[in-house]
């Protein structure tokens, strides 16, 4: 059950939520895997913030910490002091947050299993669309699970292939699993990077002290002291052992990554299949700038993920850009929701109007709108403070569909632009107007020929489960496992 004593996951905030971000490791001689590891994980806190964990290998062992929570409160330095040994080479990190299978502890990652190739440890981005019918088909053949996710489905499957090696075996396996998904996965010798064959979820390669990294961000690898090398292809599996680095194309690449990597989720210092994030971002603002043009005296960006397409908005239209809101660094994920009234305050505890905004109309610029609470709660934020105009910019096209492939969005009928008109939607968060990117807008600020514009169109290029109950399948199952802990 959650704190408040609703069932878990009935709550959500107003905003999106990436599945999580994965590291891994290997080294030609002995060193300390754990707290490069770390440092990575640091790196990709933003990816996810329920829990995380390392598992560190050497050719005789493999050892692995994880829990709830964020790094700083997971990692004491006793339990990594646990992960350093005499002979560690390899390992495999991650931070999570929960899209299939509860947010419980028992879900953490990496997640492992004994099997005729050694002992495995494996960590996943993103979500695997036939997960819930792949499990059941193997329940009925006699395999035991321990976890909800559907991570495990994947480690299962590779384990079953028992006449195949590591490498063929994944390669067999990533064949059958469909959906969005970046993995990485080890034993004691080796890592394996992985992405399905539209690359949705990113991955990358770096070179470090002459071994090898991948992480879902190059922002892993510059804190880790590696360099980048270049991104995992889609439908690409890359094996790091001693004998360096190999590459197998095991699927034919229908390359459409995530829009939304660009939009919210990646590091604005990252750079994903050759786009840079920030500059992407800026194009953003600036189409928005040209598509809606707005007589104001202030450009504002709800931070920290409004505030390069507001600049970019600013820089086109003219208008001067300023810090209207200023966000608290200590109001994170930690605050509980004992009722409503306390959970309507969370965006004061969060954001406070600064006096840029005070007499001014204001261009407020966010990434996107779920639900339209927080919009109208910040609309109103600035209202109280004195802004005389509130002309609400969106630097994404309205959500109108779920997402299947490791993206925390709202059921359907709970998107506001899937229950409501755009008129509709800018009375209810009381803004003076609204505009909505582009979907041709958001391709030309990305500038790839293709990306994921599921949850904006409904096309979804990797296949989806045709039925919310596929989607929400493992993370009913989790919730039978709290309640008979409760």
């Amino acid at each position: 059950m959650a704190m408040d004593g609703s069932p878990l996951g009935a709550w959500h905030d107003d905003e999106l939520h990436e599945e999580c971000g994965v590291v891994a490791l290997h080294l030609p001689s002995e060193a300390d895997v754990a707290s490069l590891l770390h440092l990575g994980l640091f790196a990709l806190q933003h990816r996810g913030q329920e829990s995380c964990g390392i598992c560190v290998a050497s050719d005789d062992q493999i050892r692995i910490e994880k829990d709830m929570g964020l790094v700083s409160e997971v990692f004491t330095e006793a339990r990594l002091e646990g992960l350093r040994f005499d002979g560690a080479r390899t390992g495999i990190a991650h931070t999570r947050y929960s899209t299939t299978g509860s947010s419980l502890r028992f879900n953490a990652q990496p997640i492992t299993v004994r099997s005729n190739k050694g002992l495995l440890a494996l960590a996943h981005n993103g979500n695997f669309t036939n997960a819930k019918s792949m499990r059941a088909r193997m329940l009925d053949e006699g395999a035991v699970f321990q976890t909800t996710n559907d991570s495990e489905v994947m480690i299962n499957l590779i384990a079953r292939y028992s006449h195949l090696d590591l490498r063929d075996a994944t390669a067999q396996v990533m064949g059958e699993l469909e959906g969005g998904f970046a993995v990485v996965l080890m034993d004691r010798h080796r890592i394996l990077g992985l992405r399905d064959r539209n690359g949705v979820r990113p991955l990358v390669i770096g070179h470090v002290e002459g071994g090898y990294v991948f992480a879902s961000e190059p922002s892993a690898l510059h804190v880790m002291g590696a360099t980048f090398l270049r991104d995992v292809r889609p439908g690409e599996l890359v094996m790091a052992d001693d004998d360096g680095l190999h590459s197998f194309q095991v699927l034919t690449p229908e390359p459409t990554p995530c829009a939304f990597e660009w939009i919210y989720f990646a590091r604005g210092d990252s750079v994903l299949d050759g786009v840079e994030v920030h500059a992407a971002r800026l194009r953003m603002g600036e189409v928005l700038a040209a598509e809606s043009p707005v007589p104001a005296d202030v450009v504002v960006g709800v931070p920290e993920s409004g505030l390069a397409a507001a600049i970019g908005y600013a820089r086109a239209s003219g208008i001067p850009f300023d810090m209207g809101l200023y966000k608290s660094p200590y109001a994170g994920r930690t605050f509980i929701h004992p009722n409503q009234r306390l959970r309507d305050q969370k965006v004061k505890l969060k954001l406070a109007p600064t006096p840029a905004v005070r007499g001014k109309r204001v261009v407020l610029v966010d990434d996107s709108i779920v639900r339209g609470t927080t919009s109208g709660r910040i609309v109103q934020l600035l209202r109280d403070y004195g802004a005389t105009e509130v002309h609400f910019r969106v630097s994404s096209p309205p959500i109108r569909f779920p997402c299947y492939y490791g993206i925390d969005t709202a059921a359907r009928k709970e998107l506001a632009a899937a229950t409501m008109t755009i008129e509709e939607i800018r009375q209810r968060i009381g803004a003076d107007t609204l505009h909505f990117l582009s979907e041709p807008g958001l391709a030309h600020a990305i500038g790839l020929n293709r990306t994921c514009l599921a949850c904006f169109d409904g096309r979804y290029p990797a296949g989806h489960p045709g039925e919310e109950a596929e989607k929400d399948g493992l993370e009913e199952d989790g919730r039978a496992v709290a309640e008979a802990h409760a």
